[in-house]
């Protein structure tokens, strides 16, 4: 399935995905969405990438390694329950600041960057394998 409008219409269909899947994923607990799906979504803007351009392309574009992605993931998800512990909090007890940033209060917590290291990890698993899959199906 390489025809020229697939490949003409994917780049803008794939941006439109992991522009979607950031807002799913920040939506966070309070309504439906979250990292996992959100993670989902972005892996599959890039396999669908993958099928239209090639995985080369796909890897080029992501600029480290998908499992590499996952890794640092992995790393923020458990860094937000390591973050409770310095307060001496329970693990992975969420924790809120409200800094100023350009005049308009902004509110950070842990539980947003526990999503946005979900987010990471299955990005980037599901494209690892996603990815490994289209170059033995022979994805050039």
């Amino acid at each position: 399935m390489n025809t020229i409008i697939f490949r003409t219409i994917s780049p803008l269909l794939v941006s439109l995905m992991l522009l979607f899947s950031v807002f799913i994923t920040l939506r966070g607990h309070n309504e439906p969405g979250g990292g996992f799906i959100g993670g989902l979504i972005a892996a599959s803007a890039w396999a669908l990438y993958g099928l239209s351009h090639g995985v080369p392309t796909v890897r080029r574009a992501l600029r480290f390694h998908p499992m590499e992605i996952a890794g640092f993931g992995l790393f923020l998800a458990a860094a937000t329950g390591i973050l409770s512990l310095l307060f001496a909090r329970n693990f992975m007890t969420g924790l809120w600041a409200f800094p100023q940033i350009l005049g308009v209060e902004v509110a950070l917590s842990t539980p947003m960057f526990f999503d946005i290291g979900v987010y990471f990890v299955v990005m980037g698993s599901m494209a690892s394998i996603a990815l490994s899959l289209e170059e033995r199906e022979g994805g050039v």
